[in-house]
Parts: structure tokens; sequence; C-alpha cells
């Protein structure tokens, strides 16, 4: 039998029966957008997110640019984003008529360097051509971002951070998630991440009111929310006050979401131990097994490993069956549709070292020690 690179067969085998019913609650009453499912899940994704606000959307690409409309990101400003992530980070970037501002990477996490998120917004100071408006920070493959550190440099510069944790989200430091340092978080419920959907979909959580407001606004056409329609007796959704979008979680998304979200905090339980399993098989058979800092939980999206011949490593895993993806393999500063986003310092050398040595393995709560133990010999039968 294949080894899946993501098995999403195993968790459905456990919740596919309340699923199927949640599906079939939806078909029923025929609320299909914004139903009673789409409610029940935003409360519920708030309380597991130590929120006060979760407000769902279409994707997590929409999430990340709802945020920063919300915010007034627009033209000459500078939104500081890591080189080495997805191109959903940047490219909401430019839609709000602001540029990306590109900064590396720690070596260790991949995620985003405070030290030279510091060192890009002096730079932006001193060309004085942008303003800097925001940070956004990535929880790449799983691992929350420095956000103690990114907190006290958006402190320093008077910037609102916001935390993309569409593959982190759930992520802890010290037992607190991204939001306790961030403005808003936005993550995805793509099915490939550790909590999604059977489709696309996303969400915002945030403690915010005032956001929470212009979020629902510009979600749905920029239409009027309480506060703007006071003397208004039509519809809210006729008086548009801003230029929105149209970008609304479907409910049979949030039946199913209702169901993977009752059972996420054991799924990433169970992920840890996956990725110990996997530690201890490989540590000193590759560059490098992955590193998560003192007090950090990681949901483990993926799980990332380094070798010095990565693609060789690929060719001899597909060779036996075994799936693995490279992620990444060109970081953003690199890539001919960001060619004109100059701004900031242009060392971004550790981004573009990683891009030539990381390797992403099959990963799963569900992955059994028997079919990890075929995988980890694989690579170290290479190594």
């Amino acid at each position: 039998m294949a080894i899946p690179f993501i098995d999403l067969g195993a968790q459905r085998e456990r919740i596919g029966a309340a699923i199927e019913a949640g599906v079939k609650r939806v078909l029923d009453h025929g609320a299909y957008i914004m139903g009673p499912e789409v409610k029940r899940f935003e409360a519920d994704l708030a309380s597991f997110a130590q929120s006060k606000h979760a407000l769902s959307c279409a994707n997590g690409t929409d999430a990340i640019e709802l945020i920063l409309l919300a915010l007034g990101v627009g033209e000459g400003d500078a939104v500081f984003v890591p080189s080495f992530t997805f191109v959903a980070t940047a490219e909401v970037v430019p839609m709000t008529r602001a540029e990306p501002v590109f900064v590396d990477i720690d070596a260790k996490t991949y995620n985003i360097d405070p030290v030279k998120l510091e060192a890009a917004i002096e730079v932006v100071i001193k060309e004085g051509r942008l303003k800097p408006a925001a940070i956004i920070a990535v929880d790449l493959f799983g691992q929350p971002a420095d956000y103690p550190a990114i907190a006290k440099i958006a402190e320093k510069y008077g910037l609102p951070v916001v935390s993309d944790a569409a593959q982190g989200f759930g992520g802890t430091i010290d037992g607190k998630q991204s939001l306790n340092w961030a403005k808003a978080t936005a993550t995805s419920f793509y099915p490939a991440k550790p909590l999604g959907c059977y489709g696309d979909g996303g969400a915002v959580v945030t403690n915010d009111e005032a956001l929470l407001d212009r979020l629902i606004s510009y979600r749905v056409h920029g239409g009027a929310t309480a506060a703007d329609a006071a003397n208004f007796a039509h519809e809210a959704k006729y008086l548009n006050v801003r230029i929105g979008m149209n970008s609304r979680l479907d409910t049979i998304q949030a039946a199913v979401l209702v169901e993977k979200l009752a059972i996420f905090a054991e799924e990433i339980e169970l992920r840890q131990a996956v990725a110990r399993r996997y530690n201890a098989g490989l540590e000193g058979f590759v560059t490098s097994v992955p590193y998560v800092k003192a007090g950090f939980i990681s949901t483990w999206a993926q799980y990332t490993i380094e070798h010095e011949n990565r693609d060789g490593l690929q060719a001899a895993l597909r060779d036996k069956g075994i799936p693995s993806a490279v992620y990444y393999p060109i970081p953003l500063h690199q890539q001919p549709g960001y060619a004109a986003f100059t701004s900031g310092p242009r060392d971004l050398s550790v981004s573009e070292a990683k891009s030539k040595t990381v390797i992403s393995l099959p990963f799963s709560p569900y992955l059994s020690a028997e079919t990890q133990d075929e995988i980890i010999s694989a690579v170290k039968a290479f190594a």
C-alpha cells in the first residue's frame, strides 16, 4: 500500500460518521451560506484560540488580506515579511497597494529573524520612500515565530504584528498562542493543514473590537456594520462604505471543521509523538532534524529535515515509493513576480541556503510506527 504524504483517510475513519451527520444537517436546513454551523464554529474557534473573537472567511490568503485592510495598510506602506515562506504571505501586500519588504530567517527555526527584522525596519526608515506599517510573522512548518522578541521590536517602532498561522495555528509559546502578542492571527483550513476542512477555508482571530468591526465589513463587499448603518433602514449589505471582497466560509465546511476542531488538541499531542520518533531515528543521519525552541510547541504541519544532497535523497525515496516535498525552492525575493520590491536589506542568504537543503517527509498524527520505521530506514540507507 502506498504511503500517503499526509494521511487524511485515517482521520476520516475516526470522525467520518460525525462529519457526515454534520453535513447532512446542513443539507437538511439549506442555509449553505453563513448558516448556523458557521456561527458555532467561530465560537468554538475563539474558545480554542483563547481569543474574544473569531471570524471565518473563504481561505487563509484572504484572512491575511482582511487583516491588512482592516489595519488601514495601503499605498506607500512597507509590510515586513519573511522571504522563506509560501507566496500567499507576500502576495496580499501589493493587493492593498503597499509593498512587501523581505526579511531573512533564523537558520534553526526557519522563522523570521528578529535581529534582521529590526535591521530591515531601520533600512526602510533611512531610505525614506516607504513608511513601516506592519509585520507579518509566519509560523513555518508549525513552530510559532519568536513572538516575544518580535513584539518588542514592533512596540519600539509602533507597528502591529500580524500572525500568519496557516501552518502553526494551535502552536504555543509557554502555553500562549500567537494572539497574545499579535494584533490578529490568520489561519488556513486548506485540507493539508493541521486543522483542515474538505475544501478551502480560513479565519481571523482577534481581541480588538474595532478591528473586528472592520473585518466584518471587508469580508462581505465592504458592507456597513452596525455603527455605519445607524440610520439606514435597509439591509446593511446594501450600504457599502468600503471597497471589500466576498470571502465567506461555506456552511458545509464549517460543519466539517466543528468536528475536526473537537479533536484538534489531541491531534497536536499525537503529532509531538510522531515528531519525537522521527528525531530519534534520524538524528546523525541527516544534516539536521527540526529544531524547536524551549517552551515552544509546534503543530508539525510538516516534518522538515535538511540534507546536503536533498535532490538525491528525494529521488532515492521516490524509487522506494516514499513521497516527500520540497517547500519553497525559490525564496520570495528571487521570484520573478516580486523583482520590483527591492526595499530593505538585500542579504537574504539564509533563505537562499535553506531553499537548497530542506525536504519534508510524510507526516500525520496517525502515522504508524511501522510505516515511520520504513521511512526512517530509507533515509538512513541513502545517508
